[in-house]
């Protein structure tokens, strides 16, 4: 590998992007940390719940302080995402309005129009550079990390039988779907990062390994599945334009042959997690919660703008369903939104020429797209906002450079020296 690319998974990617403050990578992590929620399972330190939404809604203001910190200027890059992220908050506002949800669905629309705001703040440095996809990368290994430890110091935490054994954050409350989630999310960058020669191989393996055997802890299908099918799709982008890409898609074509044979019950046995065939089909009861929801009553204000921004349940039940807990909350005109980003940013990627940028864009989109029939969150601050976010940064278009103007030297005046005729030499004539 070339020199450029051999400074690991947190080395600066070359070019305006080297030139970002590192204040915005500090503010990239505070907005991943406001977005890990503080419902999950029992710590082993017990936390109260407002202590964590305390740290939590803390770290928003201070990503949005720190943002403006560095750009009071109010430079952004408008782009299709955030203006319709930032429409998306007229249906949030007009439906907790009138306070069915209680003011705890107006302290949301607060929320998501700070994490909105900080987004379009930090925008500024979105040059379709790596630069978001390292801070990424880091600030969820960090949280893999914590994962991690809890369950090195206490296994029965980390794996309660509460949740079937799977994997569960014992330092900070975390779901196995979460943490799913955010392997799966630095598994597929950290690969394309290496196929792109943008990390070098040690670094990626320190990533990568400690990564998949959580993700294999949780047991989390979702994730997996979106792994597997937003990298088929990146590197597939790729393929004509990268002889790395070709070898690892054949390499990983083989090995997946390989475990369908060999392997093919361990797998099945993985997938249904214990679960019998009716609850497997039937997504762990979550079909039977979207029905009573799709079945209950709703009025014209309800069905357009929906019931205001909550906590992604009905009936005590969560939805788990990116488009219903939108068309509950947000009504139709939230979908509709929701939709318009997705597609804009698919089609976006798809018109871009092959390039490293554009490939973990695509997994990026891709995997929440996959994400979002399972898992809710694409219409409110999430993680799954801050992933398109990456996405919306890796497909702009680089900032124009103004050119160094140089400053106009004074002439100076030199004095007319009469010309002397050189002897033997006749005149010209001024004019033939």
């Amino acid at each position: 590998m070339g020199a450029e690319h051999t400074q690991g998974i947190a080395g600066r990617t070359p070019g305006i992007a080297g030139r970002t403050p590192k204040l915005v990578g500090t503010a990239w992590g505070l907005l991943v940390l406001n977005t890990l929620g503080s419902a999950g399972a029992k710590t082993i330190v017990p936390l109260p719940r407002s202590l964590i939404q305390m740290v939590t809604m803390g770290a928003l203001v201070a990503a949005f302080a720190l943002a403006l910190l560095v750009n009071l200027r109010l430079r952004v890059r408008a782009g299709a995402y955030l203006f319709l992220l930032t429409l998306l908050l007229v249906p949030s506002v007009i439906s907790s309005a009138d306070l069915e949800s209680g003011f705890g669905a107006l302290f949301r629309c607060a929320r998501l129009a700070l994490f909105v705001a900080t987004l379009w703040l930090l925008s500024r440095w979105w040059d379709g550079g790596l630069t978001f996809v390292r801070h990424h990368i880091r600030m969820y290994f960090a949280v893999l990390a914590s994962v991690a430890a809890g369950a090195v110091v206490s296994p029965g935490a980390a794996m309660p039988e509460l949740y079937g054994g799977r994997l569960v954050g014992a330092l900070w409350p975390l779901t196995p779907p979460q943490i799913g989630q955010y392997a799966a999310v630095i598994i597929g960058l950290t690969v394309l990062l290496v196929l792109g020669r943008r990390a070098d191989r040690t670094s990626a393996v320190a990533v990568v390994v400690p990564a998949l055997v959580l993700l294999a802890l949780t047991h989390t299908r979702t994730a997996t599945i979106g792994l597997l099918v937003g990298l088929a799709l990146a590197i597939g982008s790729l393929v004509l334009t990268s002889a790395a890409a070709r070898r690892f898609f054949v390499r990983a074509v083989g090995c997946a042959a390989v475990a369908a044979v060999g392997f093919g019950s361990a797998v099945q046995a993985w997938f249904l997690r214990g679960q019998s065939q009716e609850n497997f089909t039937s997504l762990t009861g979550r079909a039977k919660v979207w029905d009573a929801l799709l079945a209950a009553p709703r009025t014209t204000s309800e069905y357009l703008f929906g019931a205001g921004l909550g906590d992604k349940s009905f009936g005590g039940l969560p939805i788990d369903n990116s488009w219903l807990a939108v068309y509950h909350e947000q009504g139709v005109t939230g979908v509709a939104l929701v939709a318009a980003f997705i597609v804009v940013l698919g089609g976006v990627a798809l018109l871009r020429p092959p390039s490293l940028p554009r490939a973990c864009a695509i997994f990026l989109i891709s995997y929440c797209a996959i994400a979002s029939y399972t898992e809710a969150g694409l219409g409110d601050a999430s993680p799954y906002l801050l992933h398109l976010a990456v996405a919306a940064s890796l497909l702009a278009a680089p900032a124009a450079t103004a050119p160094l103007s140089t400053p106009e030297l004074p002439r100076l005046s030199t004095p007319d020296v009469p010309r002397r005729r050189v002897p033997g030499r006749p005149r010209t004539s001024e004019v033939n």
